[in-house]
């Protein structure tokens, strides 16, 4: 829909600052690695001491990987100033970028994919030492975007796509390389912080490889040679082996023949199983997870459970719509939606394993994006998820960069037109702005987790393959008991032959929210969405959040806050930035966000397609709204605070019978406004 105009001010988050800083409130979690190793215990994430593992980290793309030793220092501060303790190292191995681990320039023709380049090696090294200086963590990718080359000894090379998929789930030439990629990675030694990757601590999780699986079916369908015969060869010996009839050829491995998906879950299984086996054998000692989404269904599940823990991805973004040529986009809000993305993540968490979400987004130029932050942490505390990584913070590591999506490229980033700064978040106040509060909320566990768990039993991995509605195998968007859950109450797979563990068993079928629910609430009762009006409520002791279409809902009531918007889309959060109940702290941020965008970006009637990119400085909706908190501490005063930290005025306020009124957007609007006693 087409928007009126509205007040905005210029809010530039510095790339190499915050705002505001609390990294005071984590300094007992530094360096990175004092409780030890990561370990999965009993579908959670704990560290060696039994101290619980709680994340709301971010994404490293491509080069952001191989900063220099001056931007290390002053990003993994930065990081820490804003709550972020994880940063998931990720496209390390894309040869589009410069530099990658494998060359830091370009020049000499690249023949192969066998030495870490040194150069490259030596920067990874000190970001991980400034990120563990910080309490930062690192969750390290291994096979993303490496394209396999001529000298690597691979069959058809040149037709390899990035990451050799699906063929690097069995070919044993790819797998071998794998290993020894690995094996150079892990047994490296980093000369700053002394120790091999392997011996670290802080860098506290892995995964065999990236979105890469054996079911999805532009993958498995399309096969080249002599892949599809190395396939088929080895489905009819594993058929051989089990007394089963020799299948005919060639062989479709889409989904339609029960005895293909078992084979193919019986190889992917075995590459997870040796790929692990391998890097315990040289020492890595943290969780390892085989891949992370969800197209493969629940043969893809099933084979993760030999792995540590689950992951996987989720994003409100519609793919392939961002050309080169039309820039149009998702635009709608996902509160109005009864589970426009969580249902993706209830499919791959299992009871008895820890969860993690490695990518997320609700990308710009989606002007409502900041309902998702804070709905996503808060959601990820109530099920006992173990982290979640937002995709990305950056691709490169420019300075100075003051607009929302900075092109990297003309174009397409390795052939993709969304991949560049679509994805950048780092100076987002809509979303980046939100992250003190998100870590607060997943770090301190300040939604509670409830003691009950709702498995949902799926019967078989497979459907009727004669059924004309659901052929093939189980998929995410077939199993309707995870549909709004998310939010309700704690839920997961249980899938056939595993032990019972939740406290209720419900059928795939079942009905948890209602297709026609016009609202949403936890069984905590700490988090509430109406769908009807799209707006949304986390209300817990220590951060209180209103978020989505205030304007139209009124007064919104939460235990102890009432928050009244004149502006019409807002998202206004209240933390206690002691270990105080907001009723009790002498020290509380407030922060209130809606529309962000660069200044002079242009959109269609409908603001569906992007007309102008814009420039800086970065602009957002001035958020206008009456507030009242309860509090039993006297003497309480407001400053708003500017994009770069400074007060620049104070908020009047009145205090009777135990209540602090204010309004905001005032004389001095801002999205930041510390609430602390003088």
């Amino acid at each position: 829909m087409q928007t009126a105009a509205k007040r905005t001010i210029p809010f530039t988050l510095p790339w190499n600052d915050a705002p505001i800083d609390l990294s005071f409130l984590y300094e007992n979690e530094k360096p990175a690695g004092r409780h030890g190793f990561l370990q999965a215990r009993n579908g959670c994430m704990v560290f060696e001491d039994g101290t619980p593992a709680r994340f709301w980290g971010t994404n490293f793309n491509s080069a952001a990987n191989f900063p220099s030793h001056e931007y290390s220092e002053i990003v993994a501060r930065r990081l820490a100033k804003f709550g972020v303790n994880l940063v998931r190292f990720h496209q390390m191995d894309g040869d589009w970028s410069t530099p990658n681990i494998f060359q830091f320039t370009k020049g000499p023709r690249l023949h192969a994919t066998q030495h870490l380049d040194p150069v490259s090696l030596e920067r990874l090294d000190y970001l991980i030492h400034c990120l563990k200086r910080e309490g930062i963590y690192v969750y390290m990718d291994l096979l993303t975007y490496r394209k396999f080359r001529s000298g690597d000894g691979v069959a058809a090379a040149d037709e390899l796509g990035h990451s050799a998929k699906p063929y690097s789930n069995f070919d044993p030439r790819l797998v071998e390389l794998q290993k020894t990629f690995n094996e150079q990675l892990w047994t490296h030694l980093n000369p700053y912080t002394g120790l091999a990757y392997k011996d670290d601590p802080a860098i506290a999780l892995t995964a065999i490889t990236n979105e890469n699986d054996l079911f999805t079916q532009d993958l498995v369908g399309n096969l080249i040679e002599p892949y599809r015969r190395q396939l088929q060869e080895r489905f009819v010996a594993w058929a051989t082996g089990r007394g089963l009839p020799t299948p005919d050829v060639p062989i479709d491995m889409t989904g339609k023949d029960p005895n293909a998906v078992a084979f193919l879950g019986d190889l992917l299984k075995s590459y997870y199983s040796a790929m692990i086996r391998h890097m315990r054998q040289l020492g890595v000692r943290v969780p390892i997870a085989g891949t992370n989404w969800v197209s493969g269904g629940a043969p893809l599940l099933d084979a993760q459970r030999v792995a540590d823990f689950t992951d996987s991805h989720t994003y409100w973004y519609k793919w392939g719509v961002w050309t080169t040529t039309e820039k149009r986009f998702n635009n709608q809000s996902m509160l109005g939606e009864r589970d426009p993305w969580l249902c993706l993540l209830s499919f791959i968490r299992v009871s008895d394993k820890p969860f993690f979400i490695s990518e997320w987004d609700d990308p710009w130029p989606n002007e409502w994006r900041a309902e998702s932050p804070l709905q996503l942490a808060a959601v990820a505390c109530l099920q006992g998820w173990s982290g979640a990584a937002i995709h990305t913070y950056r691709y490169d590591c420019r300075e100075n960069v003051d607009q929302i999506a900075a092109p990297i490229t003309s174009g397409a980033l390795a052939g993709v037109p969304y991949r560049g700064g679509v994805f950048d978040t780092f100076n987002d106040p809509a979303k980046f702005g939100l992250f003190y509060h998100a870590a607060l909320i997943m770090r301190r566990g300040d939604v509670s987790e409830p003691a009950a768990m709702t498995e949902v039993v799926l019967p078989s991995l497979l459907h009727d393959p004669k059924s004309a509605c659901l052929p093939g195998w189980i998929r995410a968007s077939q199993v309707a008991a995870t549909k709004g859950a998310a939010e309700v109450c704690k839920i997961a797979m249980r899938l056939p032959g595993a032990p019972e563990r939740g406290t209720r068993q419900v059928s795939m079928d079942a009905t948890i929210v209602p297709p026609d629910a016009t609202e949403i609430r936890s069984e905590t009762g700490e988090l509430y969405r109406n769908i009807a009006r799209r707006y949304g409520v986390i209300d817990t002791p220590r951060t209180k959040v209103a978020y989505g279409f205030l304007g139209a809902a009124g007064e919104v009531a939460m235990r102890g806050l009432k928050v009244k918007s004149a502006t019409d889309f807002a998202v206004i959060a209240i933390s206690s930035l002691s270990d105080a109940d907001t009723a009790h702290s002498n020290n509380l941020l407030l922060t209130a966000v809606g529309r962000a965008d660069n200044t002079g970006a242009e959109y269609d009637a409908d603001h569906t397609v992007q007309l102008q990119l814009g420039h800086g400085p970065i602009q957002i909706e001035v958020i206008e709204a009456a507030i009242e908190l309860e509090t039993r501490v006297i003497g309480l005063k407001i400053s708003a605070v500017s994009s770069t930290g400074a007060l620049i005025g104070p908020v009047s306020e009145s205090y009777k019978d135990g209540k602090l009124q204010f309004s905001i957007g005032g004389m001095y609007p801002s999205m930041y406004y510390l609430i602390q006693q003088v």
